[in-house]
């Protein structure tokens, strides 16, 4: 063929490299792939609306079937079942055939039949009373169709309710013999139905349940709920609770053949979860506590809270959280079903694992959140919640069903049970524990652990320390362990990992409350002589464990996370759980115990004050990083400060207090603050020049300048020493009973005179005063030797004082207590009342100790009460003016976080030194020598010699004069500034110079020698010097 000149008709060429036959195969069978896609449309389309229009046909059909059986039906039996009689509901009659067929419970026609039907069911059976006779006749050969008929009937009855709920709402809780509404009668209805007696009542119970029929009960009851007015059911059962009482009696045990439900919609789910179901149902909860029925319930509850499957409804509002609902309905009647005889071991376990598992779910409690935020023991950071955590508040109410249902008596009970038959009472060394107590602890502990970070301890506490045998078992369990060095796994009940958690851990965070309880309660003769409730060799044991606990959370485990305490800072309902919360929580809880101990063996020693301190808390590695912030050693000294020895926590002071001073500035000989105090009026002069200084003024140098009785001013310039003895002179006017500020107990310890107003009319302002003082003295380190009784001492560290202080303070007091409390007759007769009478110089005052006091007789129920109270008025309430004013003072040169490393035992040996005397091989260990004097002079040698026979009195009066102090500094005289020094005073030694009495210079701690020839002239002069006491003139 010729060319034309058309382009057009030239071979196209594809650069892809696939050829225009491969294209257009492509294209074929994408177009292929999409018709078969429509055309498979198309045939689903058709497929649906035959389906569509066959299911519209057949209900229309359906309709009409039961509109024309509805007409036949009111043809034969009337409108309003006027033409029913007795026979119409045998098996033969097509009476309750057709009226089941055409039912339906939106029609309003067919609800009055059907109501009108169950009125007719009623007299027949009030006639007869035979419910089986009036369905089958004299035979029961036909048992199908009778089931079948009585078992729609009873789900059309409650159908029936369901749908009408909303206008008979005021009916639905009412009871049968108070009303003869549609409601009550249909409900009625079920009740005669689902007789136990009936053979049929599996068969009815079964077909409703698997129904769901408790979803629609559920409905029913909030209906209820929500328009009930105040009904008097004259104390008879509701229809409607009687219904729920039948069905629930069915669990699947012989002889019930009635199968298992979905756990969503089961009685658990559905109606537990119903906020104070118990107020509407009271009669149920009898029921319900049964050993059978809570039993079973709560198994299935058990089993569900295992596979963590979510089985509950969705929350009626967000202060009525479902589990929290069911969790109430459950405590409430816990009590009541695990005190049935023969209440199983498993039963407890699993009440334990479904009650610990839902208190762990609840947000924080108003109570508790209260009891945080005034719990001192708690930072500023840990009082953190989120935002979110904040919203989520739950029903006022409800919390309290929770918090009051978490009672003393369910407690036992519960604890009882699972400990019931442990061969920890009867502790062995060579058998080990149990799988099934192993299960036991765990249980128990998880419940407890939960319980005390949920809810408020007050009532709980006492019935755990006495009526159980927690105590014992726990302590038994751990011993165990310790010494076998195996912790089983106890962390199946909660949520924590169990991986990361030491096995220690949820026993020492029950255990340490418990037994710290009983320590307030116990007296010092239960404890020391009858070793109640455990031996003193058992404490010994148990202080170690608690100590390398203690340890390790407060040390050895924040170095493998840093971020221990920021981690829990923000508590909320799943962190208040947590691990890192969890070990905050127990590191808290034991330091409180080892306080505690710490506090008995202070009282009476029973082991050594080393048995309390951490080995690796001695070097001085540990103790540079503890003057740090933000340390895990100055954590450890703020939290458990017992963990490092006491000459350590001194040299952390004593830095703390030079870092004080220093940030005042330099500290020259002249000062600004300088005062003129006559001897004979030290106290008052002191008060009017000084209590008018500021915090400031008051950490400046502060320099005196005495006058003596002829009103001249005393030689000397003061360097400190001068004003070291101001210190020691004022201390003791001050505090001298005479005085009337402060009073003696029987063993001379002093403490606020609780009538002070009546001798002194500034008396608060003077206790103000004191307290700065006191405060002045420790700041500069001077040691006064003030004897302080231990209670006023822990007003000191802002604690609250308990009966076992009260010896120290009153013992014939405290055993008139002791005797009551161990009192084993009626107290009544004691006619003792909640009172108690103050005598002070002679005037006698009646307080009450609680309001109505007066009229309130002590008996045996609370004696216990009446004894804290009194020991609390005189320990704490007597002298509380007087110990906050002087607190006051004192804190205004001494931090609260100085004083908190020391117990009240070392607080007083940081105010008045120790009590064992003069060290004089360490004075000549750290001793200067000047003016030709050296350590092996004859007259150094002498001098030692001479120091080293005297009394304890001279040594102490010898100290005084070169120092200016009684005492020496806590740590040695190492620590003395500036270092003692022994000056020659004259070159020569001529009579008139070896005439002379040694003299000092205290602001130096200076001692001015003459060089005496023989031992005996030195012990005469120098002992004439230290009890010359002539003030600063002698020379």
């Amino acid at each position: 063929m010729f060319f034309t000149g058309d382009s057009s008709t030239r071979k196209r060429v594809d650069l892809g490299g696939r050829s225009s036959k491969e294209r257009d195969r492509q294209k074929l069978l994408e177009q292929t792939r999409l018709e078969r896609q429509r055309r498979l449309g198309l045939r689903q389309q058709n497929s649906a609306a035959i389906k569509i229009q066959k299911c519209f046909r057949g209900r229309r059909a359906a309709e009409a079937e039961r509109f024309k059986v509805r007409e036949q039906f009111c043809m034969i039996f009337g409108d309003h079942c006027q033409k029913v009689d007795r026979g119409c509901f045998n098996h033969d009659s097509q009476f309750l055939c057709q009226l089941l067929f055409f039912f339906n419970a939106h029609n309003s026609g067919d609800f009055a039949i059907l109501v009108g039907t169950c009125r007719l069911f009623h007299l027949f059976v009030r006639d007869s009373g035979d419910t089986l006779g009036l369905f089958a006749g004299a035979n029961y050969s036909l048992k199908n169709t009778v089931e079948n008929r009585v078992k729609r009937l009873a789900n059309a009855c409650l159908k029936a309710v369901h749908q009408n709920r909303d206008w008979l709402k005021d009916h639905l809780l009412m009871s049968y013999q108070f009303s003869s509404s549609p409601i009550t009668i249909l409900l009625e209805t079920v009740v005669v139905l689902t007789d136990p007696k009936l053979p049929w009542v599996c068969t009815i119970v079964g077909y409703l349940t698997q129904r769901n029929i408790f979803a629609l009960l559920r409905d029913i009851i909030l209906t209820g709920k929500k328009s009930m007015k105040a009904q008097d059911s004259g104390g008879k059962i509701s229809s409607l609770e009687h219904v729920i009482m039948l069905i629930i009696s069915h669990i699947g045990h012989q002889p019930c053949s009635c199968p298992n439900i979905d756990p969503r919609w089961g009685f658990s789910s559905q109606i537990l979860t119903i906020p104070f179901l118990w107020q509407l149902f009271p009669y149920l909860k009898e029921v319900f506590a049964k050993r059978e029925l809570s039993e079973h319930y709560i198994h299935q509850m058990a089993l569900c809270v295992h596979s963590h499957a979510n089985v509950l409804p969705d929350d009626l509002s967000p202060e009525f959280p479902g589990y929290a609902c069911l969790l109430g309905n459950i405590l409430e009647t816990a009590a009541v079903a695990l005190s049935q005889p023969g209440c199983s071991f498993n039963m407890a376990i699993d009440f334990a694992a479904v009650s610990t598992f839902m208190l762990e779910a609840l947000p924080l409690t108003k109570s508790l959140n209260a009891e945080n935020k005034g719990n001192s023991t708690l930072g500023e950071d840990e009082m953190d919640i989120d935002e979110e955590v904040k919203q989520e508040v739950m029903n006022s109410d409800l919390e309290q069903q929770i918090s009051n249902a978490i009672n003393p008596h369910l407690l036992q009970q519960l604890v009882n049970i699972l400990f019931r038959g442990t061969s920890f009472l009867n502790y062995s060394h060579k058998d080990g524990p149990q799988d099934k107590e192993v299960e036991a602890v765990g249980a128990v502990c998880a419940f407890l652990h939960v319980t005390f970070n949920t809810l408020p301890l007050e009532r709980i506490m006492t019935v755990l320390a006495y009526r159980t045998e927690l105590v014992p078992i726990l302590w038994n369990f751990m011993k165990w362990c310790y010494e076998n060095q195996w912790w089983p796994p106890l962390s199946k009940l909660t949520s924590y990992p169990s991986g990361d958690a030491p096995g220690w851990l949820l026993p020492l965070s029950v255990f340490c409350p418990v037994y710290k309880h009983m320590l307030m309660i116990v007296d010092n003769e239960e404890f020391y002589e009858q070793e109640k409730p455990l031996s003193l060799k058992d404490i010994r044991g148990l202080i170690i464990i608690l100590k390398q606990a203690l340890w390790q959370l407060l040390w050895v485990i924040p170095a493998k996370s840093n971020n221990l305490v920021k981690s829990i800072t923000n508590v909320s309902s799943h962190g208040r759980h947590s691990l890192e919360f969890i070990q905050h929580r127990v590191s808290t809880v034991t330091s409180e115990l080892l306080t505690q101990l710490q506090d008995w063996n202070n009282r009476r020693q029973f082991t050594s004050p080393s048995d309390f301190h951490a080995q690796e808390a001695v070097d001085e590695v540990f103790v540079s990083q503890a003057v740090a912030e933000n340390t895990r050693a100055f954590d450890i000294l703020k939290q458990a400060p017992f963990l490092v020895p006491f000459t350590s926590r001194v040299k952390i002071l004593t830095s703390q207090l030079a870092a004080a001073r220093q940030r005042n500035g330099p500290r020259a000989v002249f000062s600004r603050h300088r005062f003129r105090i006559r001897r004979d009026h030290i106290f008052e002069d002191a008060f009017n020049q000084m209590s008018v200084l500021s915090e400031e003024d008051l950490r400046e140098l502060i320099r005196v300048t005495f006058v003596n009785e002829f009103g001249v001013e005393e030689a000397g310039i003061d360097g400190g020493g001068i004003f070291k003895d101001f210190m020691e002179r004022i201390t003791r006017a001050a505090f001298d009973v005479q005085y009337g500020l402060f009073k003696a107990t029987t063993d001379n310890l002093l403490y606020p005179n609780p009538g002070s107003g009546l001798v002194h009319e500034q008396h608060l302002q003077f206790f103000h005063f004191l307290g700065s003082i006191l405060g002045k003295a420790m700041f500069e380190g001077i040691l006064v030797d003030i004897p302080f009784a231990t209670f006023f001492l822990s007003k000191l560290k802002q604690k609250y004082n308990y009966l076992n202080d009260l010896p120290s303070l009153d013992p014939e007091l405290y055993r008139h207590l002791i005797f009551l409390k161990h009192y084993e007759g009626d107290i009544s007769e004691l006619e003792l009342y909640f009172v108690i009478v103050n005598n002070e110089y002679g005037e006698q005052t009646e307080e009450e100790l609680l309001p109505g006091g007066k009229d309130i007789r002590v008996t045996n129920e609370n004696v216990i009460t009446f004894i804290h109270l009194i020991a609390n008025h005189r320990l704490n309430f007597q002298i509380r003016q007087q110990s906050s004013h002087f607190l006051r003072g004192f804190q205004q040169l001494i931090q609260k976080d100085w004083i908190d490393m020391f117990n009240e035992h070392e607080l007083q040996i940081l105010i008045s030194g120790s009590l064992e005397g003069l060290d004089v091989e360490d004075l000549r260990c750290h001793t200067n020598y000047a003016g030709g004097y050296h350590n092996e002079h004859y007259v150094i040698k002498m001098f030692w010699e001479v120091l080293k026979n005297f009394s304890l009195e001279n040594q102490i009066k010898f100290l005084k004069f070169v120092t200016g102090c009684s005492r020496g500094p806590l740590l040695g005289f190492k620590y003395l500034e500036p270092q003692f020094c022994i000056q020659r005073t004259a070159g020569d030694a001529s009579e008139e110079t070896l005439d002379r009495l040694p003299t000092s210079a205290t602001c130096m701690n200076l001692l001015k020698l003459p060089p005496y020839r023989s031992k005996e002239q030195l012990e005469m002069k120098l002992m004439y010097a230290i009890n010359a006491e002539a003030g600063f003139d002698l020379s």
